[in-house]
This record gives C-alpha cells, structure tokens and sequence, in this order.
C-alpha cells in the first residue's frame, strides 16, 4: 500500500460511494456529530471530490520550490501527521524554529500554530508555502504558476471549483483533506462509553491522577461535549525559559512593542529567539510572552517529541517536567505548580495518556514499524 493511500484509506471518516453532500462523512466514535458539523465552514463544505484533491495536493512535493518537501513531509501519517523531529525540516535541510505539530483533530483548533497566528486550517495551509524555511517558494503566485503546467490538476479544480487554479482555491481543498483527520475510537472512548474494560488498572488510576491531584485538566480540559482535552487557551509552561536569556528578551521586545519598532522587533534575537516569545508576536500583548497554545492531548502518545521547541523527547520527560513545576521565568503561567507524584503515579499518568491513541492511528504507526523492522 502506497504511502498516500494508507492515509485516505485509514483517516478518512466514512464516505458514501455517491452524492457530493457534507452528509458523506461522519467523525469517528467519541467525537459528537454536532461538534464535527459546527467545525466545517459553510463556503468550504466537504466533497469526495475536493477531499480527494486536496490529499493529492497535501502529498505533492512539487508544492515545493525544488520539488522536495510535501505537507506530508512534515505531518507524516505514520508519526501521527507530525514528522518525529524536534524541529521542522524544509527545502535543503532547512531546519525551522518549532516542532511540528500534529495535523489529527486540528481542525477543532479555533486558532492554528503554536502562537495561533491563522484563524482556520484555510489560512494555514497557506504559510509554509512561502516560508524560506519550508517549501521555499517566493510567492503564492508562483506555486499557481507550477501547477498550472499539471493538466490533471487543471482538470480537477475546475470540476471541484468551477474555477481555474487559484491560491485560495488550493487552501481550500487541502483544509477540506484535512478536515477529515479527525480521530477518536480510542479505549478511552469507549471507557466513557460504559466499557469498564478499555483502560486497565494503570490507566484508570492515571485518569484519576490526570484530573485530581496531578492537576492536568486544568489546560488539558476533560469535557465530553469537547472531548480534545485542551482548553484551547494560550499558556506559558516554562519551556520558553529552555532559552538562557528568554527573560531579557522578553523585556526588550515589551519595550520594542510599545514603542511601535516593528522592524527591531521582527529582527529581535534572530529565528530562535522569537521563536520563544509565542503568543506575544500575535497579540503584542505582555501577559502572552512565552505563551504557546495548549495542545490537544488525542494521539500524543505518536507524536514526540514534545513541546514547542521539542525539547522533550518523551511522554516520561513531559510528565517529570510538569511534576516539577516546570521552567522559572518572569511570565510563567501561576497554576503550574510543583506536584508530588511518585514514580508509580508518573507511570499511571503515562499509561493513561497512551489509551487516547486512536485504534486507526495506533494501526498506521505499527504499519510503519513493521516496514521499518522489514526493509
């Protein structure tokens, strides 16, 4: 099975051999259909048709300037559509600032990246595209350029668009592919869903951990009506402190925004140390620096390493970072606090974790495994 049809074959919820409706596809056991539906604007409603193109689109390397970088090049499906680096890694070995993060139920982001800079998946698929550290190309016209050479592509957008070949037509179908990695039917689903035996002893006793003393539905929000445990909310854990001089450069780029330097402030402290600064370069508000948006926990067991800055290499490494209250640093966030837990109890917390890993994502990264382990 090739590696793009793995993905369709696997991620993609049920479609019905006819008929062009959003009525085609339906999410996986766990998330509500309401929720599903309520997440799908209404000038991009899902086809067959623009699903598929936006796959063919989302697994094309020639998106790329030179021809080399795909979006699955970095949202792997077999690494839980993120890519298993610590950072990103563009056109020529380019490496970017931050990790990748998954592509599995983003479309319940309300805002995408770690700094939340796109307000849907449309926007976003439009930014590594032109990003020097990525896909390298000079400009959105550019790449409509290229694929005006591809009659196939041609032919497609104008039977899914009644359109020629535009950018934001592009972002559209690929936002429409991704709009169908929505993953539940984990054991904890069906835990919920009354079957006392999907999550063993281990995992029950992380689940009370996870929202008792442990402390971690505080970000990671439990809610069966939103059941992605994130609050979706923008937090500084402490990580941004990994950079030594993290709190001076916070001072300077305050200073530097309030006094309207857009240009010093853009130049500030090179790629990693705006990198660090998160939310703070979106809202230019104080209370945001070294801020980074809370993920969704579904799936984190495929996805390390960890962090926006990747700089935890395992879920052992997250749940010891988080016991000990994290980084200090000037604008950590007040309700990441030292907690005590033993190592039996990190364990639990661990093996809690694992059982929100979807039965269809678990089954793609074994596949990869086997063909690693059978070249």
């Amino acid at each position: 099975m090739s590696f793009a049809l793995a993905a369709i074959l696997i991620f993609i919820p049920c479609l019905s051999a006819a008929g062009n409706s959003a009525s085609e596809f339906q999410p996986p056991g766990g998330i509500p259909s309401e929720i599903w539906s309520y997440f799908i604007p209404r000038d991009n409603p899902l086809t067959s048709a623009k699903v598929e193109l936006g796959r063919q689109l989302f697994f094309d390397p020639r998106l790329s300037v030179d021809g080399s970088v795909s979006c699955a090049s970095c949202h792997d499906p077999h690494l839980g559509f993120a890519d298993g680096r610590r950072v990103a890694v563009g056109i020529g070995g380019r490496l970017g600032s931050r990790n990748t993060p998954t592509l599995l139920n983003a479309m319940f982001n309300s805002t995408l990246f770690w700094d939340g800079r796109a307000d849907s998946l449309e926007a976003q698929a439009l930014e590594p595209l032109v990003n020097a550290d990525e896909m390298g190309n000079t400009s959105h016209d550019q790449v409509v350029r290229r694929l005006n050479a591809i009659p196939e592509y041609n032919r497609q957008f104008n039977a899914v668009f009644g359109s020629n070949i535009r950018i934001d037509l592009l972002s559209k179908a690929i936002a429409a592919y991704e709009r169908t990695l929505a993953s539940a039917n984990a054991p904890y689903d069906r835990f919920l869903a009354g079957d006392r035996s999907a999550l063993n002893d281990a995992a029950q006793r992380g689940l009370a951990l996870f929202r008792g003393r442990a402390r971690c539905s505080v970000c990671h929000s439990l809610n069966t009506s939103f059941p992605f445990l994130s609050d979706g909310n923008y937090r500084n854990t402490g990580v941004a402190g990994n950079l030594s001089t993290f709190d001076s450069l916070a001072r300077r780029a305050i200073v530097l925004s309030n006094s309207g330097d857009d240009e010093d402030l853009r130049l500030l402290n090179g790629s990693q140390g705006k990198s660090e600064l998160g939310r703070f370069l979106v809202t230019r508000n104080a209370i945001d620096v070294g801020s980074f948006r809370t993920p969704i926990l579904r799936n984190v067991e495929l996805t390390a390493p960890y962090f926006h800055d990747g700089s935890a290499a395992t879920l052992a490494d997250v749940v010891r970072y988080y016991a000990r209250g994290g980084n200090e640093n000037s604008g950590k966030d007040w309700e990441l606090q030292t907690v005590n837990l033993s190592e039996q109890d990190q364990l639990d917390l661990i093996e809690f974790l694992k059982s929100l890993t979807s039965d269809d994502a678990r089954k793609t990264a074994s596949l990869q495994a086997l063909r690693a382990n059978n070249p």
